[in-house]
């Protein structure tokens, strides 16, 4: 791949100040790493042995970041990379004398991915890195599922919805689509664990799966009630701080006792509170509140990219410190 020029540089050709996007993908540059990251692919990445050679495996792996990043399509993908210097110069893309990859190269991208469960590698090898810096896997798990929507419209080719996902009721309110259920570093918020289900699978179905198995504490909302006493969770130490159903503590007699349970549950929920930021980071700042595609496994797929790229998001302050040292 040729020489990518610095944000200094692109800056430096006609920008007058650096924007928050060329900020972003300045932090994310060096926080992802790389090469662990390229080493998870390229044993599945076409050599270009036969036809033409393939774009470069590091470009390709920069380009599909940025469409996560943004919650591009791949049309709006190829747009964007045409329309911003800040995103070309990550993806080391050089409009003179190449052009942007098209649909097509992305979807092969994909499906590479997919079909060798490299999404959930790059998980992996993220959560290493997080935990070699002393980031990950402590004494505590929180866990906590949010829904993510699909389409529930017939009118398309199949004249059907995504026979995959499936409706659910929360509050008042009827959902359709698959959850995202995620097994949360107590101390840091990182995400260590996640499972992709229909909709209407309880929470507490997938609380055993979210446990890394060495902590000593697990902490979950009120859908989690009963937890400890579910056959699957019988290999598991953890002791469950699992929050009391707000319509029990109403119906309390006022007193002492009641008080106590209130303060009690502000305590659980100001601990769980940080289950929601991985959240916010996929949906609020990733832009991913929809599904993109049909079928749980790309989807799932798509999440676990996702969460490994929020955890880099969350940890970019500390990553980004120096060795050894203690930021605010």
């Amino acid at each position: 791949m040729k020489r990518q020029i610095s944000f200094a540089e692109a800056e430096s050709q006609g920008k007058k100040r650096v924007t928050r996007r060329q900020r972003f993908l300045t932090e994310m540059e060096s926080v992802v790493p790389w090469p662990r990251l390229l080493g998870v692919i390229e044993p599945y990445y076409p050599k270009g042995e036969r036809g033409r050679p393939p774009i470069g495996l590091e470009r390709m792996l920069r380009i599909y970041f940025l469409q996560q990043w943004y919650g591009l399509s791949d049309e709006a993908l190829e747009d964007a990379l045409y329309d911003s210097i800040a995103m070309r110069t990550f993806a080391g893309i050089d409009l003179a004398v190449e052009s942007v990859p098209d649909a097509t190269t992305l979807l092969k991208f994909r499906r590479l991915l997919v079909e060798h469960d490299l999404t959930r590698a790059l998980f992996d090898e993220i959560g290493i890195m997080l935990c070699q810096r002393g980031l990950l896997l402590k004494e505590g798990t929180m866990v906590d599922a949010t829904i993510i929507e699909a389409p529930p419209s017939t009118k398309n080719a199949e004249k059907t919805r995504d026979p995959e996902m499936h409706q659910t009721k929360k509050g008042n309110e009827w959902h359709f689509g698959m959850k995202a259920h995620i097994g949360v570093d107590a101390d840091s918020g990182l995400v260590h664990s996640l499972v992709g289900t229909a909709a209407n699978e309880s929470d507490v179905s997938q609380a055993h799966a979210l446990l890394h198995g060495h902590e000593e504490l697990a902490f979950g909302d009120a859908g989690y009630i009963g937890v400890d006493k579910r056959d699957e969770m019988k290999q598991h130490k953890a002791k469950w701080h699992v929050a009391m159903k707000r319509g029990k503590i109403r119906a309390m007699r006022e007193g002492a006792l009641k008080d106590l349970l209130i303060a009690a549950e502000r305590t659980k929920a100001q601990i769980r509170a940080r289950v929601e930021h991985p959240f916010h980071v996929i949906k609020n700042l990733f832009r991913h509140r929809k599904v993109r595609y049909k079928g749980l496994a790309k989807n799932t797929a798509q999440l676990f990219s996702l969460f490994g790229l929020a955890n880099l998001a969350l940890a970019k302050k500390l990553l980004l410190a120096p060795q050894g040292s203690n930021p605010s």
